[in-house]
């Protein structure tokens, strides 16, 4: 019998991934619950378990004592020197209790400490092993829909992506396999509540993460991300190592990196774009594929002017303001975009410096406005371009030759 305990304690360490020690303290306190059921009290009850054989024995601890007042905790010294007769008044008294004169009522409470100690020990596994997951991306099978929400089912647990969480014309099939991204984890009497999302813009973190081995390991690292869920993300990288690209890396070979991210998020268009410590610099590279003739950012108030070309100004500007809405979440600037045409009328050109121009000449302007100095003009040595040619050098009748053959 002893042996079928320790197989079934190993058994339900594998499937429930609880501790063999942890059911062993189980057992224990359901004996020690039984104890006080049967007798009224348990203070002096003590429990020994061999976690090898599953061998186990049920103490009582008595004082001895001349009159006995309390049964439970106390023996007379008589009995106690028919017992062994080197006892004497204020020793104590070991007496084996034996498990089976315990009533029904009393095995039963025994049986529900068990099973309730294993169930609480199973939900603190959970939650422990899902906590570790919170922010991460896991892999969830749709199972039903609960109204607007949808129960995901993760393995052992469910987990709710809520109406709010989810992407606007995104639709899941039952037993349909998606990842998402674990929002938070809370510990509850009835196992832990897992919260997912479809739309949190660390999703596409993590995809790359796990799509892409130079983000994984930290070579490339992701400076920032604005999303608008289902329609278009940017995604701000820069590389640790100057042999790495770090948009390269991001892309792949034929965009086959990316594009499994794509898919991934049904279809929603990803910008990978190069971070820069230069605010212009960067507000440039976040416009993109828009061309930009110069920015002017103001770090303190975290603003920043744009002037594009004329043809460039609804590009930049993106359908419904998209364009520049996730550009001043990637860069944290408020964004004015102005064209070539308005920046002339309002004279920002003029109060940048730089006026008397034609209209479209501002194309290759740097993008902090500093003008590229005029390349001076080369000076090549007298050695290659004499002066002077003499005909000693160059002697007339060698072409004169050349010229009659």
């Amino acid at each position: 019998m002893n042996k079928e305990l320790i197989e079934a304690l190993e058994l339900l360490e594998k499937e429930k991934n609880i501790s063999k020690a942890t059911l062993l303290e189980a057992i224990e306190n359901s004996l020690i619950t039984a104890c006080k059921n049967h007798f009224g009290k348990a203070d002096n009850v003590r429990v020994n378990i061999n976690p090898q054989t599953g061998d186990f024995a049920v103490f009582a601890d008595k004082e001895v004592v001349e009159v006995v007042e309390d049964p439970v905790l106390q023996v007379s010294i008589t009995e106690a020197r028919m017992k062994d007769p080197k006892y004497e008044i204020g020793d104590v008294v070991h007496f084996p209790i034996e498990s089976k004169s315990f009533g029904r009522i009393a095995t039963q409470n025994a049986k529900n400490v068990i099973l309730q100690k294993i169930r609480e020990e199973e939900r603190s596994m959970q939650f422990n092993e899902w906590y570790q997951k919170e922010k991460d991306v896991v892999t969830g099978i749709v199972q039903r829909n609960l109204g607007r929400n949808i129960s995901i089912n993760l393995g052992r647990v469910d987990a709710m992506l809520s109406e709010a969480e989810q992407v606007k014309g995104e639709n899941f099939r039952q037993t349909e396999r998606i990842k998402v991204f674990v929002l938070e984890v809370k510990d509850t009497p009835k196992g832990p509540r897992i919260s997912v999302s479809r739309t949190h813009p660390d999703l596409v973190k993590r995809l790359f993460e796990s799509e892409v081995t130079e983000v994984r390991d930290g070579t490339v690292e992701i400076k920032a991300i604005a999303r608008e869920a289902g329609s278009r993300t940017k995604i701000a990288v820069c590389s640790n190592d100057p042999n790495v690209d770090p948009v390269g890396a991001c892309v792949g070979i034929n965009g086959a990196r990316v594009n499994s991210i794509v898919n991934e998020l049904r279809g929603e268009k990803i910008d990978i774009i190069t971070w820069d410590e230069n605010a212009a610099f960067l507000i440039e590279n976040a416009l993109s594929p828009a061309k930009v003739i110069c920015v002017v950012a103001d770090e303190e108030l975290r603003e920043a002017q744009v002037i594009v070309p004329d043809y460039q100004l609804s590009l930049a500007i993106g359908k419904e303001g998209q364009n520049a809405r996730l550009a001043a979440r990637l860069t944290g600037y408020k964004i004015d975009i102005k064209s070539e045409t308005q920046a002339r009328e309002m004279g920002l050109f003029e109060q940048m410096g730089i006026d008397d121009q034609e209209e479209g000449v501002y194309d290759d302007l740097p993008r902090d406005f500093d003008l590229a100095p005029e390349p001076e003009e080369e000076e090549y040595p007298e050695e290659i371009y004499p002066e002077e040619v003499s005909e000693e050098n160059y002697p007339v009748e060698d072409y004169e030759e050349q010229d009659s053959e």
